[in-house]
């Protein structure tokens, strides 16, 4: 079926279902990812804050007197503190390579432009929609996001406007 032929009233609501179904399923995807990553980014920034903290401590807490006077206790908080440190310095590494506050932020976007494009499609008459329009409305809002999810994380979001094949 081309384009510039209107689909019949019943093909036109089952291809209504299948976008509204397409939709349904990406706005899922991202709602469920924007959690984990959500949860991940509170996750690493409050661990960041708690090691930091607890390196000051355990730094402030080996100078003084009680500990100076003990060797085990010297050689562990000796010990402890880098420790502390390179845990938070590993933690807060982590969250910078993946970007998870980033990632939670634009797949909520993207999550909800999903779902204002369902909307519009949901409400519009079946006989009135271009079915491959709409699939491409679809597949260009997720594109995007990919694209730059990969520009954001590795620093590229694959080849660029010049490199895609013309029309």
């Amino acid at each position: 079926m081309s384009s510039s032929q209107a689909p019949s009233p019943s093909n036109a609501a089952d291809l209504q279902k299948l976008i509204l179904d397409r939709y349904d399923q990406r706005i899922g995807y991202y709602w469920k990812a924007s959690q984990i990553n959500k949860q991940s980014y509170k996750a690493t920034r409050y661990l960041t804050v708690i090691l930091a903290a607890v390196t000051t401590l355990v730094a402030s807490i080996s100078s003084a007197a009680f500990i100076k006077n003990s060797d085990l206790l010297v050689v562990l908080f000796a010990v402890m503190t880098p420790v502390f440190a390179a845990m938070m310095a590993i933690v807060a590494g982590i969250s910078q390579a993946f970007q998870w506050g980033a990632a939670w932020s634009d797949m909520v976007i993207t999550a909800t432009r999903l779902e204002k494009e369902r909307d519009r499609i949901a409400v519009t008459p079946p006989q009135q929609l271009d079915p491959a329009k709409e699939m491409g409305v679809l597949d260009d809002l997720v594109l995007v996001e990919t694209q730059g999810f990969f520009q954001r994380l590795l620093g590229s979001g694959g080849p660029g406007k010049a490199a895609s094949p013309t029309a």
